[in-house]
């Protein structure tokens, strides 16, 4: 009783089918471009994240992280160089300094 192809019942073909479409699933997935955050840890409790400094705290020289991976956010301690690495990507910092007069 019920469809019939070449002689089996059509819910035999249902482990068949969901594994093909897992398959197909899984490798569209494995081969779209990943697009992740940018900030993965930094005060993700605000809804954005502001910081601010007084030209005179910044003494003759600093640098500002860019790659969003410092433990001394907003300071840079070199982040950039394991994130780089790992993801091939070219993120540094953002340096200041003083000019002498």
């Amino acid at each position: 009783m019920g469809f019939d192809l070449a002689g089996k019942e059509w819910t035999t073909y249902i482990p068949i089918a969901t594994s093909l479409g897992l398959a197909i699933y899984v490798a569209w997935q494995a081969m779209r471009p990943k697009i992740g955050l940018v900030n993965p840890d930094i005060e993700k409790n605000e809804e954005k994240v502001v910081n601010s400094m007084d030209v005179e705290d910044i003494g003759d020289k600093i640098a500002f992280c860019r790659c969003w991976r410092s433990k001394k956010f907003p300071l840079c301690d070199g982040s950039h160089n394991a994130h780089n690495k790992a993801t091939g990507d070219n993120v540094g910092p953002m340096c200041l300094k003083r000019k002498n007069a």
